[in-house]
C-alpha cells in the first residue's frame, strides 16, 4: 500500500486526455515523459506519439492496470503527459499582454472556485473570448491539475493564470492600474447587458454556492446580475462566467 501510495503522489504534475496532450505538444509546452495505455495506439494517439518523437520526448506503454493506478481523472483516453510543475504568472504579466496586443486590459478573477471542472470550463471560455488572464486566490479555491487541463481542452497553455495570495489586495492593484472591478451578484440592480463591459476591466466570479464574499463584493466598483426567468434561482459558476464574460466580448468587438 505504501508503494502504491508514494507512486501516486510521483505523478501529481499531469495532463490527461487527448486533447489537452495534443494541445501540450502544438504550443511547445515541457514534457517530461508521456505514458500510453496498452492497445490504444490508434486514431489521435498516432499523431501525438510522431509529435513526442520529434522533440525527443520519452513514450512509454504500460499495461492497463498500471495506467488506471497512474490516472488522476475517471476518463483519460489512454494517456497522461508527466509536465513540471504549473508555470503560473504574475498579475503585472497579465497586464502587461493587454500592453502588447494595444488592448484595454480584459481579466477575469475567481473568488473561491472550488470545483476543477469549473474551473477548467472558465479557463476555456476567457482563452477563446479573448481574455488576457485569469486571477485565482492561494488558498481555499482549486489550482491548475490534470483535471482542469483537461477540461479546459488545452487552454491552460493559452491563458495566463496567476496565483495570488489576497483577492481583496490584488484588486486594488487593478485599480491602481486603471482597470473597473465588476461583480456578478443576484442582488445587483443592473442586468449584464445593460452595462457597459468594455475598456479596462476585471471581471469577478464568486465560488459555487456562496457567490463572493463580502469583502469582494465591497470592493467592487460596480455589481452586475444575470436574469432568472425560471424556478431554480442560480446558475452554475462557469456558466455565469460564459454570459458575462462574452457579453463584454461582444461590446468590444461592436464598439
Amino acid at each position: 500500500m505504501e508503494n502504491k501510495r508514494v507512486e501516486k503522489e510521483q505523478y501529481n504534475d499531469q495532463v490527461e486526455g487527448r486533447n489537452a496532450v495534443l494541445e501540450l505538444l502544438e504550443a511547445g509546452k515541457d514534457i517530461n515523459k508521456i505514458y500510453i495505455e496498452k492497445g490504444e495506439k490508434q486514431g489521435s494517439i498516432n499523431k501525438i506519439i510522431e509529435k513526442a518523437n520529434k522533440r525527443k520526448i520519452l513514450v512509454t506503454e504500460i499495461d492497463k492496470q498500471k495506467f488506471r493506478g497512474m490516472s488522476q481523472t475517471p476518463n483519460p483516453q489512454g494517456i497522461i503527459a508527466i509536465i513540471p510543475p504549473f508555470d503560473y504568472c504574475e498579475v503585472y504579466d497579465i497586464i502587461a499582454v493587454s500592453k502588447e496586443k494595444k488592448e484595454d486590459p480584459f481579466i477575469v478573477l475567481l473568488d473561491g472556485i472550488q470545483d476543477p471542472h469549473n474551473l477548467g470550463s472558465i479557463i476555456r471560455t476567457a482563452e477563446t473570448a479573448g481574455v488576457h488572464g485569469i486571477i485565482i486566490p492561494k488558498r481555499r479555491a482549486a489550482s491548475v491539475n490534470s483535471t482542469v487541463a483537461k477540461v479546459s481542452a488545452g487552454a491552460v497553455e493559452h491563458v495566463k493564470i496567476a496565483r495570488v495570495n489576497n483577492i481583496v489586495e490584488t484588486m486594488h492593484i487593478l485599480k491602481k492600474e486603471g482597470i473597473w472591478i465588476c461583480g456578478t451578484d443576484m442582488q445587483a440592480q443592473e442586468y449584464y447587458y445593460h452595462q457597459d463591459l468594455t475598456g479596462p476591466l476585471a471581471i469577478v466570479i464568486g465560488s459555487e454556492g456562496n457567490g463572493m464574499s463580502r469583502l469582494t463584493k465591497e470592493n467592487c466598483d460596480f455589481l452586475t446580475k444575470i436574469p432568472m426567468q425560471g424556478k431554480i434561482t442560480s446558475l452554475n459558476a462557469s456558466v455565469s462566467a460564459g454570459i458575462v464574460i462574452y457579453e463584454s466580448t461582444k461590446q468590444r468587438m461592436e464598439k
